[in-house]
């Protein structure tokens, strides 16, 4: 990227139409794979749906009108910990109880401030959406080193600890010395870093899911609930969990193949997107073709497949005694319906101070972009006792 700021300034993204014209040129020249007859999603991603996807995205996704609706967003880059980082800033509309609460949000892999382009309106303006304007947010949305339009780390990549340390010098540039955080996936273990960290700054912290559970102490202490769930998430790793395996010990290996190919790129993002997304199989019953492409182009033109997955190599070596740290402060979870390891209460109650447990009944690990009304009601609810605790 270009020389870091020192101080927020706004970011609009300008793609060069030879970038598109290249990108085009590759979709058209793909060299495609055989499949087994039926095979379907049985084996990965379905041939016949992503050659669909593919000529779609060739001769009819139209990037300058996604990138012109991404640019009504409030973006900015700002210098923080020695990078350059992108972040969408949307301050909320006037409330009736005074300020608004301030809130970052952590998004996760495979998206970007993406995740949650859709939420931002109903969070800074619930009045306008039918919900109490007495719950707007100031929102903070900041794109993980290495994803998006922020920058890549030229060194080792940074783990979810050190993002999170990074997010609280963030909002501290913002002006926001008190604030909750909330997030899914990846973003789940940042805001519990901020948590951990941070717990006198972070009100309150709200998640999607707890992430792949990593347990060390004695296993005849686990609850039956605790112990089935353990067995559950091993069953998906040994199912689903192929791509973690590499993005944990050889990212650098499939980003030669994954940044050269748009179409490669397209099926390692899309296979998880309609994998982990409440769709019964359908992708387009969670994402238009338009929205499906849109995340996977962010990706082509930044260039930052490899270096998103190089997150979770960092990941790996996280000492496991920062996994055994308990959260105390007042944590809320939503677990989506179709969302996937979905963790037991006991788990919840063991590890954080879980005030707030729900069951939405439809979305998936991509809920505030699924069902962003319902995501949007979930972090109101969960919030609301704690806002004057960041805005007093």
């Amino acid at each position: 990227m270009s020389d870091i700021p020192p101080r927020p300034e706004p970011f609009l993204q300008r793609t060069d139409p030879a970038a598109i014209d290249d990108l085009r040129a590759r979709l058209r020249n793909t060299r495609w794979p055989d499949a087994p007859e039926d095979a379907g999603w049985s084996l990965g991603t379905d041939v016949a749906y992503l050659r669909e996807l593919v000529a779609y995205w060739a001769d009819e996704f139209d990037w300058s009108a996604q990138e012109a609706a991404l640019a009504r967003l409030p973006r900015f880059r700002v210098g923080v910990g020695g990078l350059g980082i992108h972040f969408v800033h949307a301050r909320a509309a006037a409330t009736p109880a005074g300020p608004a609460m301030p809130l970052v949000l952590a998004h996760g892999w495979p998206d970007s401030f993406w995740r949650y382009s859709k939420v931002i309106p109903l969070l800074t303006d619930p009045g306008a959406h039918g919900a109490d304007p007495a719950d707007a947010f100031d929102v903070v949305v900041p794109d993980m080193p290495g994803y998006g339009y922020s920058d890549r780390p030229s060194g080792p990549p940074l783990d979810t600890v050190a993002v999170a340390g990074l997010w609280a010098e963030l909002m501290g540039v913002l002006g926001y010395e008190r604030f909750g955080a909330a997030g899914g996936d990846m973003g789940s273990h940042v805001s519990r870093y901020l948590a951990l960290d941070h717990p006198d700054r972070v009100v309150a912290v709200h998640r999607t899911d707890a992430g792949v559970p990593v347990f060390t102490g004695d296993p005849a202490d686990l609850t039956p609930e605790e112990r089935a769930w353990f067995d559950e998430v091993t069953a998906w790793l040994a199912a689903e969990g192929g791509y973690g395996a590499m993005h944990r010990t050889k990212p650098q290996t499939a980003a030669f193949g994954l940044t050269d190919s748009p179409a490669g790129l397209a099926a390692w993002i899309v296979e998880k997107l309609r994998s982990w997304s409440d769709c019964d199989g359908d992708i387009e019953r969670s994402f238009t073709k338009d929205e499906i492409l849109t995340n996977v182009t962010l990706y082509w033109l930044t260039g930052t497949i490899g270096s998103s997955m190089r997150a979770y190599h960092a990941n790996a070596a996280i000492p496991r005694e920062q996994h055994a740290r308990r959260v105390e402060v007042p944590s809320g979870f939503s677990l989506f319906r179709g969302d996937v390891v979905r963790p037991a209460r006991a788990w919840l109650d063991r590890m954080t101070n879980a005030v707030r447990v729900t069951e939405p009944p439809r979305g998936g690990h991509f809920a505030p972009f699924e069902e962003p009304e319902l995501y949007a009601e979930e972090l109101r609810a969960f919030f609301r006792p704690y806002r004057a605790a960041a805005t007093g």
